[in-house]
C-alpha cells in the first residue's frame, strides 16, 4: 500500500442504496477511493482479481454464494486483498466463520462513520478489527479455559454436530453415520442442516472441505 495514494475500496452488498450511501460517504474522504461495487459474490470475486483493491467491504447475506464463501475465495486467490465484513449479523457463528474464511475485521452496519473509517484504515494496515461488542465476546471466549482441539476448529458447533462433521469427512453415508451414533437417519439429516447453516456453506462437500482444512478431530 502506497501511503501517498488513497486506499482503493470495493463495496460488496446486494442493496444498491446501501452501496450508494457508502460511496457518497467515502467521496468526502481524500484518503479513500471507491474503485468498484458488486451486488453478489461472483461479481466480487471477479473484481478482486481484476482490480486488486486494498480493502473489500463485504456483506454476509447475498444472493448466490454467501459473503463468507466469497471472502474465502478472494483471500485464497488474491491474498493481498483485505476483507472487512460489514453486516447486520453479530451472532457468534457468523463472526467465527467469517474470521476463519480469511476476513481481517468484522464491523456492524450500525457502526458510526468514525468507527467504520477506523476499521477500514486498520484493516488496510494489516490489523484485525472488530465492533466493540463483538471484540468483547471474542476476548471472553479466548480467555476461557482452552477447549479441546475439535472445539477450537468450530466453536459454533455443538459437540454432537462436530462428531457428525468428523464422520462426514470419512465419506460415509447418513445411514452409516446414524448407525455409528445409534440415532435415526432423520436426526443425522437435521444435524447436517444445522452444520451447513452454522458454517454458512452451501453443501456437504464444502463442509467437509472446511473440516479437512481445519484438521478437525474428535
Amino acid at each position: 500500500m502506497n501511503p501517498e495514494q488513497p486506499l482503493r475500496i470495493v463495496i460488496v452488498d446486494d442493496h444498491p442504496l446501501f452501496r450508494h450511501g457508502v460511496t457518497t460517504l467515502f467521496s468526502t474522504m481524500p484518503d479513500l477511493e471507491v474503485v468498484g461495487e458488486a451486488a453478489n459474490g461472483e461479481e466480487a470475486v471477479a473484481l478482486a482479481e481484476a482490480l486488486k483493491p486494498d480493502v473489500m467491504l463485504m456483506d454476509i447475506r447475498m444472493p448466490g454464494i454467501s459473503g463468507i464463501e466469497t471472502t474465502r475465495r478472494i483471500t485464497t486467490a488474491s491474498p493481498s486483498v483485505k476483507v472487512l465484513i460489514l453486516t447486520m449479523f453479530e451472532d457468534d457463528a457468523s463472526v467465527f466463520t467469517a474470521m476463519r474464511s480469511g476476513a481481517k475485521g468484522y464491523v456492524l452496519k450500525e457502526a458510526d462513520k468514525d468507527e467504520l473509517l477506523r476499521a477500514i484504515r486498520a484493516v488496510a494496515n494489516g490489523e484485525a478489527i472488530f465492533s466493540p461488542g463483538i471484540a468483547s465476546r471474542m476476548i471472553e471466549y479466548f480467555a476461557m479455559t482452552r477447549p479441546a482441539a475439535s472445539e477450537e476448529a468450530f466453536p459454533e458447533l455443538s459437540s454432537r454436530e462436530r462428531e457428525v462433521l468428523y464422520l462426514m469427512t470419512d465419506g460415509i453415508s447418513n445411514a452409516d453415520i446414524a448407525g455409528k451414533l445409534e440415532i435415526s437417519g432423520k436426526t443425522v439429516a437435521n444435524y447436517i442442516t444445522n452444520i451447513l447453516n452454522k458454517l454458512q456453506v452451501a453443501d456437504r462437500q464444502e463442509a467437509v472441505r472446511l473440516a479437512k482444512e481445519s484438521r478437525l478431530n474428535y
